[in-house]
């Protein structure tokens, strides 16, 4: 199985790392709040991945406010927040994880990867010869009680609380951090449980795809035992109006909530309805409830699968954000919006697994969402080349 390094490159400073720190960037959209919040930041990596500058802003960073780290070594990552389940955790460690091809079947993928959605992110790593944010990699290796006793035993390296002025959902999330030697009993122990399973890509195809295109020996990834997916849910407005289809339907009356599985639940008009499908397949992708979505209401309304990333006809919100998806639908900027049930990881590593025997088996596009997302600029990795 593939093998994980400890990361050598850069670290902010632990009094200027609040300043750095930023979401991913392909959360970033350009002239936007949060992008001006960004910008205004001198010291936020910002300048880097979007910047018209990115060179000169990576010397005023290395200048100014990163410090090389040297000795390899693992980043424990805990992530802590809210929500109105209550407190939330998730462990993982950054890690230098060997980049192989998908062939070989110790990095597995969900998704397809196309080379020409990786030409800015190949062109910036090129330039500055650094990865900059990570490949989300889930693991079937119990590293959580490894984890858990690095984050039970000294206090953290970093310890921040991120301010996005509420503009992101990162915002407020606090953010912990333990170096740990690769040379380490720990790292050792990391080490040897992460080479006894495959590991399959949850978040950040292209980042991979990226590293593979470049030629590294490794990537940066973020590695966990454990992650929740949120439900990717759509607001949709079809050819046809869903008031001429609705009665074509099976509807029950509902709140707007997120469904169980095996159904959807509706809002149209400032009324929720429940709908359970009619025919769920056996096969592992057919049996999902986005592809029940599409084989039973889309031909209803219209609706392709080439449609999909139309934002004429389809826009997509994450599971939390059922609220701002009412409120889209209610001012018409869309006809109706659908909540889904959340894919389980059991199905996604499934489907990754059914990948493997037949390339053309993957995850529907727009069907995962992992939350929270991974903080980009707590580390700068200075990646390998002369891939194996």
């Amino acid at each position: 199985m593939t093998t994980i390094n400890g990361l050598t490159g850069f670290l902010p400073r632990p009094e200027r790392v609040r300043e750095v720190v930023a979401p991913p960037y392909d959360v970033i959209k350009p002239g936007t709040p949060l992008e001006s919040l960004l910008k205004a930041r001198g010291g936020n990596l910002w300048h880097v991945t979007l910047g018209p500058d990115p060179l000169s802003a990576l010397a005023e960073l290395t200048a100014s406010t990163l410090t090389p780290l040297t000795t390899p070594s693992f980043l424990v990552y805990e992530q802590t927040w809210t929500t109105t389940q209550g407190a939330q955790r998730r462990i993982g460690v950054f890690t230098a994880t060997q980049v192989t091809d998908y062939a070989r079947g110790e990095v597995i993928r969900h998704e397809k990867t196309f080379d020409d959605k990786v030409q800015g992110r190949l062109t910036l790593t090129r330039q500055t010869g650094l990865t900059l944010e990570p490949v989300f990699l889930l693991t079937r290796a119990a590293i959580t009680p490894v984890l858990d006793r690095v984050a039970a035993s000294r206090a953290p390296d970093y310890d921040l609380t991120p301010d996005f002025a509420g503009l992101n959902d990162l915002h407020g999330l606090r953010s912990r951090i333990w170096l740990v030697a690769e040379d380490s009993a720990d790292g050792r122990e990391l080490r040897a449980l992460v080479a006894t399973q495959p590991l399959y890509i949850a978040d950040g195809h292209h980042r991979y795809h990226a590293a593979l295109k470049n030629g590294q020996s490794h990537c940066l990834a973020y590695v966990v035992e454990r992650a929740s997916i949120q439900a990717y849910n759509r607001v949709i407005t079809g050819v046809k109006p869903f008031a001429e289809v609705k009665a074509q339907l099976a509807l029950t009356p509902a709140t707007w909530a997120t469904p169980a599985k095996g159904h959807v639940r509706i809002l149209h008009q400032g009324q929720a309805w429940d709908y359970a499908f009619r025919t769920i397949p056996q096969d592992v992708v057919g049996s999902l409830d986005c592809s029940c979505l599409e084989r039973e209401l889309y031909p209803l309304l219209g609706l392709t699968h080439a449609m999909i990333k139309d934002h004429a006809h389809f826009d997509y919100y994450a599971e939390w954000e059922l609220p701002k998806m009412a409120e889209v639908v209610g001012r018409g900027d869309y006809d109706l919006a659908v909540a889904l049930h959340p894919v389980s990881i059991g199905e996604l590593m499934a489907v990754a697994d059914a990948g493997r025997r037949d390339s053309a088996i993957v995850m529907p596009e727009k069907s995962t969402f992992f939350a929270p997302k991974i903080l980009s600029g707590l580390v700068l990795y200075r990646h390998r080349s002369a891939m194996p």
